[in-house]
């Protein structure tokens, strides 16, 4: 009697093992679905010069900001080319592009990106020189320099090149040094906002019922559709770091509503798994014309004194192929709509015209999104 007890007590845990994962399958946890207020990156930017290409660099000539910005540099250095006749092509203007992490200290490294600015043709083997970096309110946050690493490449003769990637964009591993810190203390603050990825109200809701479940105090409200507000409760053993740190953890079912992304550009069709379908029939037909030039040469007859001409003769085909109406059930799920309109054998771009058809009907219970 023991013995089977013990198997049907393993059965039980088993099968609600299963409901857990089944019910879990589409959950995330907070810290995946929102952004917390203040931690953020911000943007780094800076001009300065890349030098040792192998005669890759940019044409003096063609880029007279090159020029001005060497003969500014080789000035600071005591070298004097006012005057001198300049032929360099070894050397390369750039923009130097940089994120700066939150709560990034000084003498921290952080990772560059390097553009050519003129009609370089190539930055491999180029060596960046000492480079600013400001931020939007114009203060230095960052000093770059060192080697740059580029993924492309590019060779060939006077008659055929061959390049691959992008040999004028490259990287540069740890190559700026953080000179100045964005001061924000989050650890001193009382309350914070946590701002949702994909705005949706039954998500905000739910993850402040989660946090207020886990706390047992009211220290979450769902502001709106896009922002949860975060109070450090009294008699808290921590500050709003720990907090924070408690509830990332937190397991939470997103929202998502009813919605399909069309990119008529590429022809991609992206539709969310809520998208349902009122009962509605569906034809398509598909017309092609084929256009044939043939020209005919027609000569003149012997001894006269015609000329040989060119006569056009154009040919043109019209084929239409028309499908049968495909009927579309009430309430279908994404996978049957999708295996419906594959049915019918069309292309991607005539699918956009036919979810576009059903919604200008009232039968698509979901919103369009055209990029």
């Amino acid at each position: 009697m023991t013995k089977y007890l013990g198997k049907t007590i393993q059965l039980v845990f088993i099968a609600l093992c299963l409901l857990a994962t089944a019910g879990a399958a589409h959950a995330a946890r907070i810290k995946d679905i929102v952004d917390i207020e203040g931690v953020r990156e911000n943007q780094l930017v800076g001009y300065g010069l890349v030098v040792g290409l192998n005669g890759t660099g940019d044409g003096l000539n063609n880029s007279p900001f090159t020029k001005q910005s060497l003969q500014a540099m080789l000035e600071r250095m005591g070298v004097n080319t006012l005057d001198a006749s300049m032929r360099t092509a070894n050397v390369a203007a750039v923009m130097v592009t940089a994120n700066l992490p939150p709560f990034a200290t000084q003498g921290s490294r952080i990772d560059l990106t390097v553009s050519a600015l003129g009609d370089a043709k190539s930055l491999q083997g180029g060596t960046l020189l000492v480079t600013p970096l400001t931020g939007v309110d114009g203060e230095v946050y960052a000093i770059a320099q060192g080697p740059v690493t580029i993924n492309g490449f590019q060779a060939g003769g006077d008659a055929a090149q061959i390049i691959s990637g992008v040999p004028t964009t490259g990287r540069i591993s740890n190559g700026a040094i953080i000179e100045r810190e964005v001061n924000f203390s989050l650890g001193t603050r009382r309350s914070v906002r946590l701002a949702l990825k994909n705005p949706d109200f039954t998500t905000s809701r739910r993850i402040a019922l989660a946090i207020n479940n886990l706390i047992g105090l009211p220290t979450a409200v769902p502001l709106d559709n896009a922002t949860v507000e975060l109070t450090l409760p009294r008699g808290f053993n921590g500050n709003i770091v720990d907090l924070v740190t408690d509830i990332e953890q937190l397991v939470v079912t997103p929202d998502q509503p009813a919605k399909i992304v069309i990119d008529e550009n590429s022809g991609i069709i992206v539709m969310g798994s809520e998208v349902r379908v009122s009962t509605v029939a569906v034809a398509q037909s598909n017309l092609t014309v084929t256009i044939t030039e043939s020209p005919l040469v027609e000569q003149p007859n012997p001894l006269s004194l015609g000329e040989t001409v060119v006569v056009p003769r154009t040919e043109v085909d019209v084929e239409q192929i028309d499908s049968n109406l495909a009927l579309v059930k009430e309430g279908v799920t994404l996978q049957e709509l999708v295996d419906g309109l594959n049915a019918l054998g069309i292309s991607p771009r005539d699918m956009i015209s036919i979810l576009q058809a059903i919604k200008s009907a009232g039968a698509l219970q979901a919103e369009i999104e055209v990029l």
